[in-house]
């Protein structure tokens, strides 16, 4: 696709992220207390800002499929979770194309309900109607491969190992084209032959006109699956561009 031709689908502009923790200890909580700082504008000693994205800029476009690497803590969740709005950007601006769907091993499904039942609850959350929930439900439950040992689908999802269940959610969220796709480490999960299923998703997702983003200390799956990649190190872009290129400088850092 030529320049010209792109269509951007997000657009980070200086963004800033910044959140709250609760610490334990180290000052009081109670009503009075939190009053007295209203009135005296002082900040509670209990609660420590995180400055976890630093001024970040970045276009990302349609049919891309981009890796987001770095080390712990370098904040490449977090923005991932910024771009998809449940993170507010404390300065700048995040720009999105249509609802952004953020895929993560900690995405929530219940744990009382089957497995059938989560792929079709899931589904329907995803905006599509009863009837393609019904035409999808088998496929899902199959490329999951969380029947190949037995029939896993029709029990509760707790007693699904962590694995069985990140593929399971991964399953359901690529059973839909979106407009961007965001992954956080679901890839990581699973065997081989599961990952080399997902890898291939991925790029019927981008042959489809979608963006997609993912996240894994795997890699592989970010040089099998990504053509360009945006190494984040310590809230603040290091590098941007193809992701041999890329790879190559962060490896050098990790080797460091």
């Amino acid at each position: 696709m030529a320049d010209n031709e792109r269509i951007p689908t997000v657009i980070a502009d200086e963004a800033h992220i910044i959140y709250k923790v609760h610490q334990a200890g180290g000052g009081s909580s109670s009503p009075l207390a939190s009053f007295k700082r209203l009135a005296t504008r002082s900040k509670n000693s209990n609660i420590r800002e995180v400055h976890a994205v630093k001024g970040v800029s970045f276009v990302a476009y349609k049919g891309e499929a981009i890796g987001l690497i770095g080390t712990n803590g370098s904040g490449k969740s977090t923005l991932l979770r910024a771009v998809a709005g449940l993170l507010p950007v404390s300065r700048g601006a995040i720009y999105a194309a249509g609802q952004p769907s953020l895929l993560g091993v900690n995405a929530a499904l219940m744990n009382e309900l089957p497995g059938d039942r989560n792929v079709e609850l899931g589904c329907l959350a995803m905006g599509m109607s009863p009837a393609e929930v019904r035409a999808k439900k088998d496929e899902i439950i199959e490329f999951s491969g969380i029947n190949d040992k037995g029939d896993f689908s029709t029990l509760p999802m707790r007693t699904y190992s962590s694995g069985m269940s990140a593929r399971l959610r991964f399953s359901i969220a690529a059973a839909k084209q979106h407009d961007v796709l965001l992954i956080d480490e679901a890839l990581a999960t699973g065997d081989a032959k599961f990952r080399k299923r997902s890898e291939a998703r991925v790029r019927e997702l981008r042959a489809q006109a979608g963006t997609v983003f993912l996240v894994s200390h795997s890699e592989q799956s970010i040089r099998d699956t990504c053509e360009r990649c945006i190494w984040l190190e310590a809230g603040t872009i290091r590098a941007d561009g193809p992701t041999d290129e890329v790879m190559k400088e962060y490896e050098a850092f990790a080797r460091r």
